[in-house]
């Protein structure tokens, strides 16, 4: 059976990617020390699900270990054995934490990234390389676009040509991208040219709001699910500036994880691609707190906290067409609607006793 590994494998993205890869015959090693539970505290511990993807899938095994120690990631890579495939999904994600401790989060997100390609040359170098990179390598140049106030939310003007979502052409530079963002560009820049200089299949998907069921959405990481939780729990909620309008659109870790499979069947060198849901799967703040409220059925505590998050996006929808045109056998299958209710669905009953 061909192996693959994935890093961050109990968190949303890593999780969907095993069992998607998994479901198509690979043997798969997963590397997670559940860093999460001490970024965001012991709610957002994903070592249930590790335990989970272990007890049920025999082609799958979780190593302990840090990305930061170069020879743990070469000993998982010679254990692994004909591995043709690493999706990169463990990161440090949160712009807030990452001014806590810039050592932690660069040694992570940027270090972990090096060690990660290193090994990859060294030991799999036909292998694919997907790397979960993120849209705030662009900083907050996306806050220079001529946005309008639609009512709920901010938009562009039709006819403006991002209207349908932003492409790669916009630039990284002259921006303030939070010490999050410098990390994860460095780990983006790294990947692209680990596969242009040494001629290795790599991509990055530059990545907004991932969400999903099984995300252990926290204060200051994972809008969707988290916006959930305190809908649900009755948990007070901070709306940062631009007074609730500011927009995203939201991916599955499922149809994440599926664009991974896609781009693996057919990769290239130094490909980067931004990725989300789209128009179609794209909500403002003020939209997303109505929809958790219907599905709820309870009123969300929130206030708007006037000073908006430095580097934050006012405005973010991803333009999948150029991935839709390399790989047409892959799309969205999941708007906002439906993964604010499968999020609802998979966890009421659990936050239900969790209520303020």
């Amino acid at each position: 059976m061909p192996g693959a590994i994935v890093t961050g494998s109990g968190g949303l993205v890593g999780s969907e990617s095993v069992r998607r890869l998994v479901e198509t015959g690979y043997d798969v090693t997963g590397i997670e020390n559940d860093m999460r539970a001490r970024f965001f505290g012991p709610e957002a511990s994903t070592s249930h699900v590790t335990q989970w993807l272990v007890e049920t899938y025999s082609e799958f095994r979780s190593i302990d270990a840090d990305i930061r120690d170069a020879e743990a990631v070469d000993r998982a890579f010679r254990d692994a054995g004909n591995l043709g495939l690493v999706i990169h999904a463990a990161a440090q994600p949160s712009h807030d934490w990452a001014a806590r401790e810039p050592h932690t989060d660069f040694g992570i997100n940027a270090l972990g990234t090096l060690n990660l390609l290193e090994a990859t040359r060294e030991l799999a170098p036909e292998a694919t390389f997907v790397l979960i990179s993120t849209n705030k390598v662009y900083g907050d140049l996306p806050n220079s676009l001529p946005l309008i106030d639609a009512g709920s939310r901010l938009d562009l003007p039709h006819g403006h040509p991002y209207y349908d979502g932003i492409d790669t052409s916009m630039s990284i530079d002259r921006s303030t991208h939070s010490l999050f963002g410098v990390s994860k560009t460095a780990a983006d820049l790294l990947t692209q040219e680990y596969g242009r200089y040494f001629d290795m299949p790599t991509c990055c998907l530059r990545c907004g709001c991932i969400t999903g069921p099984v995300h252990a959405g926290a204060e200051l990481h994972g809008f969707l699910a988290y916006l959930m939780k305190a809908t649900v729990t009755g948990t007070p909620y901070s709306v940062y500036g631009y007074e609730g309008k500011q927009v995203r659109d939201n991916i599955s870790g499922a149809d994440l994880a599926e664009a991974c499979v896609a781009f693996h069947r057919a990769p290239r060198p130094g490909a980067v691609y931004n990725m989300g849901g789209g128009r179609g799967a794209s909500c403002s703040m003020l939209e997303a707190i109505e929809l958790c409220e219907e599905i709820a059925g309870r009123e969300l505590d929130w206030t708007l906290a006037e000073r908006a998050r430095i580097g934050d996006h006012r405005w973010w929808i991803s333009d999948l067409r150029p991935f839709r045109a390399d790989y047409p056998q892959w799309d969205i299958t999941s708007d906002v609607t439906d993964l604010l209710r499968q999020i609802h669905d998979a966890n009421v009953e659990r936050w239900s006793g969790m209520r303020a």
